[in-house]
């Protein structure tokens, strides 16, 4: 049975009443008989389309491959996928589909299904993002983000008011909305700047970090600047009483959630094991919590959007339960209904709205335009009077009056609320996806990270003097890797005369969280229970820096950030400690039977990221290899022995060079004996090395050669195998093995290697000497020389 009903509403901004008519089927059909049943039908008027289940079904796999289809073509000039979730909504809008047997049509039973999954995406989007920020920041966000986020808001505000004033003199700035509407146009909405930052792979960044310190500062301004314009809103039309009452409730409610929900939350964690994971029980409760929230924001009269917000605010970020959240939640979230409620946002855009449109639609769009203008100039202006660079400062600019899926969805439901008119709607759509598709391409083009990066000062071992301290910093992601890193600078047999700066970074994941986050761990001060980060490496290190008094000074740092950008931590860290060289740990562990114990591949792509990147030289240590005859060896460079055989492989070029500028180093001890193995092609057919690296090859050997103290071996050899052969009769022979990393360099001794070589990261040799064929009790450390780029 069909049932007509028709109603008017009237927004408040619109000079003429609107009504809509809505024809809903009843009893509503949802789950088809089956697709041979409707087939053999004798009502033609049968569809599979007239029920939701199908039809929904249908309609999410259109929107994800149209949505596919169009970011393929557009992902090349640099615009992001809520572009193209925006567009793949206009296409599908009535527009283009009209019949209501259509795939996708807009039936308004249709409508509400798809729209019903879409906004619940866009709640739990709320929620979560209220999860991953951190309030606490706020205190600690320097002055500059807080005048940047504090001004970008107000400023633009005060302008945007006046010009609406100036256009339309005889309306009320309250009673219409304006003020309300004023404040969305000025906000600053930090899900949108982190999801920006991200996709740009700026997050960690320098100019990353000032971005998410600034949106942060200025989200929560806008967010008391709505609440504000709503309660004098209330005042106006309803009364002070009214008014009154409104804040006492919404006070109400924060208390609950802060003194209630929040210590409640924090008891859970407390009783996770540390290092474990959240009982299941307590992330249901939570997620209930979350699903009763906007009743609750009804009953304590705040606005139905804040309450997820706020009860994700309240949640503890990081983990356990922060996290548990984030990763449980967020892929379907992203990944599924976030994208639905893009593209229905697209499907109400109408833009026959644009030439139909109303005086005060007109002054509306003019008083956004002037808003985004304003807040970039103050956007602009704030950073180059605090002498950041130019091009920094406009990058940063952009990235302040970015638009993305928050103010789609509020302008959205406010359109659904018949709070603003469809025309306002549709000049809202188009500049949101005006800027939205401007601000990334011309944020990437203003700003790269890797162009700081670019040293002309040689930061080599080479160029360091023996006598003078040298500068390393040493990376750590798991427990094992501190263990590996200490026991190689004791077999160094570090020494007051040639004494290290040791900067230690634990690399930690970011995760139930939205900022990331750089700690420096300040001796004799013990971290903050709740904050706990790298409390066992601090621990070691220290103890460590006290074996080696005078000779090693230890500094520990943490970084937690997407693995994909850790890079920018380590690089960062290396440019502001003038470091010359950076020992990462290989991505595969083994146990001590010679099986495979752990490979991680996030570990061997950040490996990479810094191979291509790093600032200064690099060192990458393949912990100790075990016998595979299965023997209990422990790791080789924990041996108790009161010396350390160390060698050497020398073909020649910088990387191996650089490789034996660092064993002379360490052999400055006696108690290290280090063999330099120098492999030299029988026939020089084929050898790559231009003039200049043969006479500096030769210089660095000479001193070889001539030292007591040293055993240079001389060998020739014909091919790769016969180089292979060799070095397996000589590694069980020593405790380190340091080689050069020669990437891309192939000649006659590594000939035929070449396309047996699995991690290209450690180069031929490096690779040779990890693989199962070699049995040995050693570690390796392969040396890349600090590459030389140009812009």
């Amino acid at each position: 049975m069909a049932n007509s009903n028709s109603s008017s509403y009237t927004t408040g901004m619109e000079e003429t009443k609107r009504s809509t008519e809505v024809c809903l089927t009843f009893p509503p059909k949802v789950i088809s008989p089956g697709l041979a049943t409707i087939l053999v039908e004798k009502d033609k008027d049968e569809q599979l389309m007239t029920y939701s289940g199908p039809r929904l079904h249908c309609q999410m796999v259109v929107i994800f491959v149209l949505t596919q289809i169009i970011h393929s073509l557009l992902k090349k000039l640099g615009l992001p996928l809520f572009i193209s979730q925006i567009l793949a909504g206009i296409l599908l809008s009535p527009m283009l589909f009209s019949d209501r047997h259509s795939l996708v049509n807009i039936s308004e039973d249709s409508v509400s299904v798809l729209g019903t999954v879409g906004a619940l995406g866009f709640v739990f989007f709320l929620f979560l993002s209220g999860v991953k920020m951190d309030l606490s920041l706020t205190l600690k966000s320097g002055k500059k983000a807080i005048c940047i986020g504090l001004l970008t808001v107000v400023v633009p505000l005060i302008f945007c008011m006046t010009t609406i004033k100036n256009l339309h003199p005889e309306g009320n700035e309250f009673s219409n909305k304006s003020f309300f509407l004023a404040v969305t146009y000025s906000g600053t909405s930090f899900p949108v700047i982190h999801s920006l930052l991200s996709e740009l792979k700026i997050l960690n960044s320098e100019l990353g970090r000032l971005g998410l310190s600034a949106a942060l500062i200025g989200d929560i301004v806008t967010l008391v600047l709505t609440v504000f314009s709503l309660w004098v809103k209330t005042g106006i039309e309803k009364g002070i009483k009214e008014a009154l009452m409104d804040v006492g409730l919404a006070l109400l409610f924060i208390v609950i959630v802060v003194f209630v929900l929040r210590p409640v939350m924090k008891w859970m964690v407390k009783r996770t094991p540390e290092a474990g994971q959240i009982k299941d029980m307590c992330f249901f409760i939570v997620v209930l919590a979350f699903m009763m929230s906007p009743r609750f924001t009804k009953l304590f009269r705040v606005y139905f959007l804040f309450g997820p917000f706020i009860l994700g605010l309240a949640v503890p970020d990081g983990p356990p339960l922060g996290s548990a959240l984030v990763e449980k939640l967020d892929p379907i979230i992203s990944g599924l209904f976030l994208p639905i409620f893009a593209t229905t946002c697209g499907l109400r855009f109408d833009p026959s709205y644009v030439k139909d449109s109303t005086k005060f639609a007109y002054h509306q769009a003019i008083g956004a335009v002037v808003t985004l203008l304003i807040k970039f100039v103050v956007s602009l202006l704030v950073p180059l009077l605090c002498k950041m660079p130019t091009r920094d400062s406009f990058a940063l600019a952009f990235i302040m009056i970015s638009k993305g899926i928050v103010e789609m969805g509020s302008y959205s439901i406010m359109n659904d609320s018949r709070v603003i008119s469809e025309d306002i709607f549709t000049h809202m759509t188009i500049v949101i996806i005006l800027v939205a598709s401007i601000v990334p391409v011309l944020v990437k083009k203003l700003y790269d990270p890797s162009r700081k990066y670019l040293c002309f000062q040689k930061r080599t071992i080479i160029n360091s003097k023996l006598n003078q301290e040298l500068r390393l910093i040493s990376c750590v992601h798991v427990p094992s890797n501190v263990s590996s890193i200490i026991n190689l600078f004791n077999a160094s047999c570090l020494i007051r005369d040639s004494s290290i700066a040791l900067d230690v970074l634990h690399l930690v994941k970011l995760s139930g969280r939205a900022t990331p986050l750089f700690i420096a761990h300040h001796k004799q001060k013990k971290t903050q229970p709740n904050k706990s980060y790298s409390e066992n490496v601090v621990l070691a290190f220290e103890q460590f820096e006290r074996d080696n008094r005078e000779a090693v000074s230890v500094s520990v740092f943490t970084a937690v950030s997407p693995p994909n950008l850790m890079y920018e931590d380590i690089c960062n860290l290396a440019m502001d400690r003038l470091t010359s060289f950076i020992i990462l740990p290989f991505h595969r562990r083994w146990y001590i039977d010679g099986s495979i114990e752990s490979e991680d591949q996030t570990i061997r792509s950040l490996n990479f990221d810094i191979l291509e990147r790093a600032p200064c030289s690099i060192g990458i240590l393949v912990e100790g290899r075990r016998n595979l005859k299965g023997s209990n060896v422990r790791d080789p460079l924990a041996s108790n022995n009161s010396s350390y055989n160390i060698a050497v492989i020398f073909m020649g070029g910088q990387d191996d060079r650089e490789a034996l500028a660092l064993a002379k180093r360490i052999s400055q001890d006696k108690n290290v004996s280090l063999t330099v193995i120098h492999f030299k092609a029988a026939n020089s057919l084929g050898a790559i090395l231009t003039e200049n690296d043969r006479m500096l090859d030769d210089a660095m050997l000479s001193d070889i050669k001539q030292s007591k103290c040293l055993t240079y071996i001389e060998k020739q050899v014909k091919d790769g195998p016969e180089t292979s052969n060799y070095l397996r009769s000589i590694v069980e022979d020593y405790q380190l093995i340091i080689v050069g990393r020669r990437y891309k360099r192939e000649n006659p001794q590594t000939s035929g290697l070449q396309e047996w070589c699995e991690f290209q990261e450690i180069g031929i040799i490096g690779d040779l000497l990890s693989s199962a064929d070699f049995i040995g009790n050693y570690s390796l450390l392969i040396v890349q020389q600090q590459q030389q780029r140009t812009t």
